[in-house]
C-alpha cells in the first residue's frame, strides 16, 4: 500500500517543533529545503501496486535516512539510531516535532534499497546533483570532468634478511 500523507501537524502545548529548536542555518535544514521530496512519491508510487496493507514509510523519511547513511558511512541501525537522538537529522526527514523513538526498524532500510535497486540509488544521487545545481553549490562546468586521485603509495614493509634473522 502506498505511504499516506500525515495530517497537517496541530501545535501542541506541551511540546515545541523542530523549526523553534534548532539553526535554520545549519547545513541539513539548508539541504532539505532545496531537495524536490515530492518528487520522490512520485517515482516510488509503482513499487505499492496494491490498495491493502499497511501503509509503507514515507517516501522522505526513507530517502533522508538513505542520504544521511551515506553521508555518514554508517550502518542501518546506527543510521537509525542517531536519527532518533539528532534534531537536525529529524527535520531533514520530514518530522514537525521531535521524537525519541526510532521511526523504522532497521531492517526496513534493507529492503528499500533491494526495492529501488541500483538504478533508483543512482537517480537519488541524480537528486541531489540537481539541489546543488539549484542551489548554485554545483555548476555545470563542474560536471563536465571528473578528477580521480589514483596516487599509489607503497607499502613500508621491511622483508626479513639472514641479518634481521
Amino acid at each position: 500500500m502506498k505511504p499516506r500523507k500525515p495530517p497537517p501537524e496541530q501545535d501542541d502545548f506541551l511540546r515545541s517543533r523542530l523549526v523553534e529548536m534548532i539553526d535554520m542555518r545549519h547545513e541539513l535544514v539548508k539541504l532539505g529545503t532545496l531537495i524536490d521530496w515530492d518528487v520522490f512519491e512520485r517515482e516510488w508510487a509503482g513499487f505499492f501496486p496494491s490498495h491493502t496493507g499497511r501503509p509503507a514509510t514515507l517516501s522522505r523519511l526513507i530517502a533522508g535516512l538513505l542520504y544521511l547513511q551515506h553521508a555518514y558511512a554508517l550502518s542501518d541501525e546506527a543510521v537509525v539510531a542517531r536519527w532518533a537522538e539528532n534534531p537536525y537529522w529529524q527535520h531533514f526527514c520530514g518530522e514537525t516535532f521531535f521524537q525519541h523513538r526510532l521511526p523504522i526498524d532497521p531492517s526496513s532500510l534493507t529492503r528499500w534499497r533491494q526495492r529501488i535497486g541500483e538504478e533508483g540509488v543512482e537517480w537519488m544521487l541524480t537528486q541531489t546533483i540537481e539541489a546543488g545545481q539549484r542551489a548554485g553549490v554545483v555548476k555545470g562546468n563542474d560536471l563536465k570532468r571528473v578528477t580521480v586521485d589514483t596516487t599509489v603509495m607503497e607499502k613500508n614493509i621491511a622483508h626479513p634478511t639472514d641479518a634481521v634473522l
